[in-house]
């Protein structure tokens, strides 16, 4: 029995898997220019809206004071952004559209004080990458303006003079066209536009100076349409109502942080008849529109605390720091910026909202006391 045992286990060892041969490691091999290119845009041009974003901060970065926005179907087939600034030049149309080629910044040192929204030089020519880019301009005192189309980053002929008005438009067709998984996924997706009006109606309420406008193509009506004021409340009543409006209450922070980070802060809050299924934050930082998670929590936070039956509030804030204090170079599409002595500013913005909330809620509680006295002696 012992000796069937032995045979059966010496069997089984030789039936046992050999050993794996040893692959190569796989060659590193440097990728084609066109590759990386078109890897890059898709990451700065994450869907239509991306590129309404940027192509409306240079239209902003160009002392714009109208800017209008063209879309069909959601941004796919047609972006179209037209503005009232100082154009570019036509020496400048050969490059403008290269990669890192920008009138922004010259050396790195200057993103410590950049106060343009733009300065990588990335943006137009992502989207040449994955979209058919032409751009009309006309600078002041020309007598007529330059049409010039772009491909992969490249001017396909030389710009062809024509009729145009002040500033530049630029137009994009076919976005992703060269990406079938991500066309088809923005195909299906119904919300691009709407993201859009979003985006818009959020520029529209910061730079008041500006007039905007936004409208499917081909439609009569426009879906945003604002003009130049000189009140931050008429502008928001313009886009988001007159029930937004007439709840909201303003608010103001000044103070100096450690290492003498200064910075001021200026926006508006709703109140406690303001009543929403989800929270509006629109964030502005040295007037860049930017997310930043930790404040929205913190906001959210006090008002769960303070109002808890207005705790998904409208929140208007723009945010003024020492641009030496913002890091703008942290994420692909400038959604996000860092800011130095973060959780001070967060802290303190905090602390005033808290104070706002309870001294508005406990006059309403004062006005309602009042009132139903008033009430029952009469």
């Amino acid at each position: 029995m012992e000796i069937e045992e032995t045979i059966i286990e010496v069997e089984m060892e030789d039936e046992a898997i050999p050993a794996p041969i040893p692959k190569e490691p796989p060659k590193i091999l440097r990728l084609e220019e066109c590759v990386v290119n078109r890897i890059a845009a898709g990451e700065v041009i994450q869907r239509p809206v991306s590129a309404v974003k940027e192509l409306i901060e240079n239209s902003l970065d160009a002392d714009s004071t109208s800017i209008s926005v063209v879309v069909k179907d959601g941004g796919l087939k047609l972006i179209q952004v037209s503005d009232d600034g100082h154009g570019i030049c036509y020496e400048d149309l050969p490059i403008l559209c290269e990669r890192h080629t920008t009138s922004k910044l010259s050396k790195f040192e200057d993103l410590q004080s950049i106060r343009s929204m733009g300065f990588r030089g990335e943006a137009l020519a992502s989207m040449t990458y994955v979209g058919h880019v032409t751009v009309t301009t006309i600078t002041m005192g020309q007598l007529h303006g330059y049409r010039a189309t772009y491909r992969d980053g490249l001017m396909v002929d030389e710009p062809k003079a024509c009729a145009a008005v002040k500033g530049t438009q630029i137009m994009i067709e076919n976005l992703f066209y060269n990406m079938a998984a991500r066309r088809k996924t923005l195909q299906n997706s119904a919300d691009d536009y709407p993201k859009i009006v979003d985006l818009i109606s959020r520029f529209a309420i910061h730079h008041t100076h500006v007039s905007f406008s936004c409208r499917k193509h081909g439609a009569g009506r426009a879906d945003v349409h604002t003009i130049a004021t000189s009140s931050r409340l008429d502008a928001i009543r313009s886009v988001y109502g007159v029930s937004v409006a007439r709840n909201l209450m303003n608010i103001e922070v000044s103070d100096t942080g450690p290492l003498n980070s200064v910075f001021k802060m200026d926006g508006f809050i709703s109140n406690s008849n303001y009543i929403a299924k989800k929270i509006t934050m629109v964030l502005f930082i040295n007037d860049r529109l930017v997310d930043c998670g930790a404040l929205k929590r913190a906001i959210e936070i006090v008002y769960t605390a303070t109002l808890p039956k207005a705790s998904k509030p409208f929140i208007y804030m723009s945010i003024i720091l020492p641009p030496e204090h913002v890091d703008v170079n942290i994420h692909p599409t400038k959604r996000e910026v860092s800011l130095l002595n973060q959780e001070f500013v967060i802290e303190k913005i905090q602390s005033v909202v808290g104070s706002k909330l309870r001294s508005s809620n406990e006059s309403r509680t004062f006005q309602e006391q009042v009132r139903t006295t008033y009430l029952t002696v009469a």
